[in-house]
């Protein structure tokens, strides 16, 4: 079974994922395997927050090359996270506003 750390994987901090944080939607990247009920249950243990909505997003891999070698990045998975009205911020985040 895998722990919390295992499935939020490192947040994603952009512009437009900072664009979000005004209605409660953070992004994190998260491991390919696991459901919107998994990642629900991370963030709120690890966090100690109440989720309201998952979004997920399956990314390709950007293409790579070096000279005449071609090749991509691995595909991965994003997670837009929705939390409740009552439910408190993720102090993380706040820091980076």
């Amino acid at each position: 079974m895998k722990t919390a750390h295992d499935i939020v994987i490192r947040p994603i901090i952009t512009e437009a994922s900072m664009a979000g944080l005004a209605e409660k939607k953070y992004t994190f990247q998260v491991a390919r395997d696991v459901n919107k009920i998994e990642i629900a249950k991370a963030v709120e243990e690890l966090f100690g927050v109440k989720v309201a909505k998952v979004n997920t997003i399956n990314c390709k891999g950007q293409a790579k090359r070096m000279g005449v070698h071609t090749g991509y990045r691995p595909d991965w998975k994003k997670a837009i996270v929705t939390l409740t009205e009552d439910s408190k911020t993720i102090e993380f985040f706040e820091s980076m506003m």
